[in-house]
């Protein structure tokens, strides 16, 4: 018997994060290493944790896994592993292996859709030239798949969201809006899923190397916490604010149509949470759009890399110029 995968889902994708506003105090509240070998850890909220075992080997950590955003399994599957693999090239790293993470019920919904899960999963990690070398599962009603990747790269070489600069301009390599159209589709509305997932599904590492190759200073990926949010962390990061232009931002075909027209619902429930925690830091110009204002907030699942890099360069990467980074308030957003 077939199952709906995003039926016994409560959040789709990245959309089941705890809330960004929730996590911080929580972290805060925990003491954080003092060894001089951890490059990156959880303070500037980046995308992997960077360990560096000599003066010319760092390696990266990373863990990422969610319910189901889309039905089929091996979609699912493509589309969590391509997820994972994300922050690796987040952090200007090279993935070397993973190890898959499995909540799943093989009593409710048998074998077959966990191989298909896991089948979509090794594609994908066969793509990126990850080697999945192991993992671990539990018995649960509700299916999460995602994956522990590992990376490497040379401690010089690392990119995070602390370096960007005044003066940067912003790139986006992927358009948003799949938060919207796995909302929109779970709730039977037409919607461009076949396009969200070819979007969800591709990987970021070309996007990574033309953003070293643009002489990045700062990079990370946009995911559950929406643009804004993971702008937020990388301005903050970098002791710098940011002006935002909602025009420029591209969004899968048809989303903003239903943003604007279904927005009861295509708006997911990590979409809301992500436009209360950005009231916080962000302003909006009057002339922007209801639909804007929410694709900016977009809970989106393996959405493309925000790269900070130096104006002259940005024509060399594959995505457009979304905005810049300015002096000011570190983390503050103005969005026209």
């Amino acid at each position: 018997m077939s199952v709906s995968l995003t039926s016994l889902s409560h959040g789709a994708g990245c959309g089941c994060k705890l809330p960004a506003g929730a996590i911080r105090p929580l972290l805060e509240a925990i003491a954080q290493t003092t060894d001089p070998n951890v490059l990156v850890g959880y303070g500037t909220a980046d995308d992997a944790g960077v360990y560096r075992l000599s003066d010319e080997l760092a390696i990266v950590q990373t863990v990422d896994f969610f319910t189901p955003i889309v039905d089929d399994p091996y979609d699912f599957g493509r589309i969590a592993a391509a997820n994972a693999i994300s922050d690796i090239y987040a952090m200007g790293a090279t993935p070397i292996s993973a190890l898959n993470l499995v909540a799943f019920s093989l009593e409710s919904l048998g074998g077959e859709v966990l191989v298909e899960i896991l089948r979509g999963g090794a594609a994908i990690a066969a793509e990126a030239g990850v080697a999945i070398i192991g993992g671990h599962s539990i018995d649960d009603a509700e299916p999460k798949y995602g994956m522990a990747v590992t990376g490497v790269v040379h401690p010089d070489r690392l990119l995070t969201n602390a370096g960007a600069r005044a003066g940067d301009v912003l790139v986006l390599t992927k358009p948003l809006g799949a938060g919207a159209v796995a909302t929109a589709a779970k709730r039977g509305l037409d919607a461009p899923l076949a396009e969200a997932t070819r979007v969800m599904t591709t990987l970021n590492r070309d996007a990574a190397g033309a953003a070293r190759e643009a002489g990045a200073h700062g990079l990370t990926d946009v995911t559950g916490f929406g643009l804004l949010g993971h702008l937020h962390e990388m301005a903050e990061a970098s002791g710098v604010a940011a002006q935002l232009d909602a025009s420029a931002v591209p969004a899968i075909d048809g989303v903003l149509e239903l943003f604007a027209h279904e927005q009861d619902r295509a708006v997911a429930g990590g979409t809301r949470r992500n436009r209360d925690h950005a009231a916080t830091f962000t302003s909006f110009d009057p002339s922007v759009p209801e639909a804007l204002r929410w694709l900016v907030c977009d809970a989106m699942t393996s959405g493309g890399l925000l790269a900070a890099v130096p104006a002259e360069r940005a024509a060399t990467m594959p995505g457009p110029v979304i905005g810049r980074l300015v002096a000011g308030t570190p983390g503050t957003i103005r969005v026209v």
